[in-house]
């Protein structure tokens, strides 16, 4: 099924929450929403018995989804969003990607946790998608989760949650000084975090002393492969959110990192580097155990 949304009422719908809700429930086949180009200023849910959802934009650059809820954004009764509930586009279906499209949260700095893409499906894949916010900015929650060619930016701890995720060639960029990129919360059981692979990460002008990562919960796993890392990151690099007893639970692990903010010998020394022999079964079909988004 082919579902066209845009601005200029010249397709099925103008907004994609009407879209998506004009899937009829128990649907088999799966469903493309071609967004036109615009800013869609609009909350958006992909409900959890969704069929299989395409949102497909012509760029990032011109196709943006965009709202400005924050934990502290009080709901209809008047209480707290909360983090969870504070998400610009919500994926909560078994299958989910997104192409060629900017999803952000407006809510800015200073207003706490702020989520732009809350990902909390089984399996879920962004190519070419801006990720924009500044605390939280995603939330990869839970399954197996493939990010290719896309950039996130963020400031406070603005990659979480427990999924198994691969940043392919993705660009992380740190907003301001003193924040974290990654705070996992990478089950005890999983063998694999957030990985990330050839990816490149940049700080604003005059960011400085940002962490790679902190431990949300004690069992995190983040493994830089082969990552460009400028001058913004800490020298240290990981971060034990004040709790020194996730320094031996917690595996956070480099290899071949390149560029100002590569600093093997200043890094934690609880975190690794690994060898060429270990970085190479960190392979995405091997990481999302035996799912290959590429045919997605």
């Amino acid at each position: 099924m082919l579902i066209t949304v845009s601005k200029q009422s010249d397709a099925d719908f103008a907004t994609l929450q009407s879209a998506l809700d004009y899937i009829p429930t128990g649907s088999a086949g799966s469903v493309t929403l071609r967004i036109k180009p615009g800013v869609y200023e609009e909350k958006v849910t992909v409900r959890a018995d969704a069929p299989p959802i395409l949102l497909l934009g012509d760029d990032a650059a011109s196709t943006i989804i965009s709202w400005s809820d924050n934990a502290h954004t009080p709901d209809q009764a008047g209480q707290p969003l909360g983090t969870f509930r504070s998400g610009t586009l919500n994926v909560l279906s078994e299958h989910f990607t997104a192409e060629n499209v900017t999803i952000r949260n407006a809510s800015g700095p200073g207003t706490g946790q702020a989520v732009a893409a809350f990902v909390d499906a089984g399996y879920a894949v962004f190519r070419r998608v801006r990720l924009l916010g500044d605390q939280d900015t995603l939330y990869a929650g839970k399954g197996k989760q493939y990010y290719d060619d896309c950039y996130i930016e963020g400031d406070v701890d603005y990659i979480f949650g427990a999924a198994t995720a691969v940043f392919d060639r993705c660009r992380l960029h740190n907003k301001r000084s003193r924040g974290y990129i990654t705070a996992a919360s990478t089950p005890e059981d999983a063998k694999f975090g957030y990985v990330f692979l050839d990816c490149n990460i940049t700080g604003g002008e005059g960011v400085s002393d940002v962490y790679l990562g902190r431990p949300w919960r004690s069992f995190a796993h983040v493994a830089l492969i082969r990552t460009t890392i400028d001058a913004s990151i800490i020298p240290e690099g990981w971060h034990n959110w004040g709790q020194p007893d996730r320094e031996s639970t917690s595996r956070y692990e480099e290899f071949d990192s390149s560029g100002p903010g590569a600093n093997p010998d200043a890094r934690a020394d609880w975190s690794r580097q690994l060898s060429a022999e270990e970085a190479a079964d960190y392979r995405v079909i091997e990481i999302l155990d035996g799912w290959h988004p590429e045919g997605y």
